[in-house]
């Protein structure tokens, strides 16, 4: 936490004449300061002594205020280093419309971000050559990475396109599409599949919340015009920064085509 900011943390948030243990107005407190804003994202909290001293309280109230805020994710613990915050951007994405997910974040006024995790050039996968239709052998440009809005992790995404299109995955460093639109070719639609996941070790790692946590895990198909190929894409978003919506209607037209990166 930035020691140039006035103290946040108030004791007088906290009294044993109120019907609710000392732990829950604990969190409760610690819980306005995160979602208000006066605590951000990665600001470490004070030690658990340093609490304790701060509100009067045993250090048994402190680590099950802690825990209570851990197990909903607002809080992550990193073994040697102390507890931070983990507060991340809240996004509630549409899909009614094909969009890179560094143009969305824009409209948003988010800035986005990415951490590599690969770059490659391999052969694809069996699944990979039957999404794609490409002939057996067919070399992939494999994008890894870990996508942020204002440096907060947001969703794990692993991109997979025909050497065809994306010869050097290593000419990518915001946008995709960006720069397939630039070599001319243009993601027209895309076919998409949503399920609900719990996060492995490593992914949760990644995304700053604790192993198990529930996600979204996003498979998608993208297109060009003619309908040939263009990439496959894996993600796990954070179940706590998104929310996906749909519009439907009853015109018994074509649905929304889904999106989003």
């Amino acid at each position: 936490m930035d020691t140039r900011r006035a103290d946040p943390f108030d004791k007088g948030a906290i009294s044993s004449t109120l019907p609710m243990p000392l732990y829950l107005q604990l969190a409760r407190h610690l819980r306005g300061l995160i979602v208000g804003g006066q605590l951000g994202h990665l600001d470490a909290l004070p030690g658990e002594r340093e609490l304790v001293e701060k509100f009067g309280v045993s250090r048994v109230t402190v680590r099950k205020a802690l825990r209570e805020l851990q197990t909903e994710g607002l809080l992550q613990q990193r073994q040697g280093a102390g507890t931070f915050v983990n507060r991340v951007p809240y996004v509630e994405q549409r899909l009614s419309s094909l969009t890179s997910f560094s143009d969305d974040m824009a409209s948003r006024g988010l800035s986005a971000g990415s951490v590599w995790l690969q770059r490659v050039v391999t052969m694809a996968t069996p699944e990979e050559t039957l999404a794609l239709g490409l002939s057996p052998g067919a070399t992939v440009s494999r994008l890894h990475r870990l996508r942020t809005a204002n440096e907060a992790p947001m969703a794990l995404e692993l991109a997979v396109i025909p050497t065809r299109f994306l010869p050097d995955p290593r000419t990518v460093e915001g946008s995709l599409y960006g720069v397939l639109r630039a070599r001319g070719f243009t993601p027209h639609r895309a076919l998409q599949r949503l399920t609900a996941v719990r996060l492995t070790s490593d992914q949760a790692d990644h995304l700053g919340v604790q192993e198990g946590t529930a996600a979204l895990y996003i498979e998608r198909r993208t297109m060009m015009e003619d309908g040939t190929p263009l990439e496959l894409v894996r993600s796990q978003y954070r179940g706590d920064a998104y929310d996906f919506v749909v519009e439907l209607n009853m015109s018994g037209g074509s649905g929304p085509q889904e999106p989003n990166r």
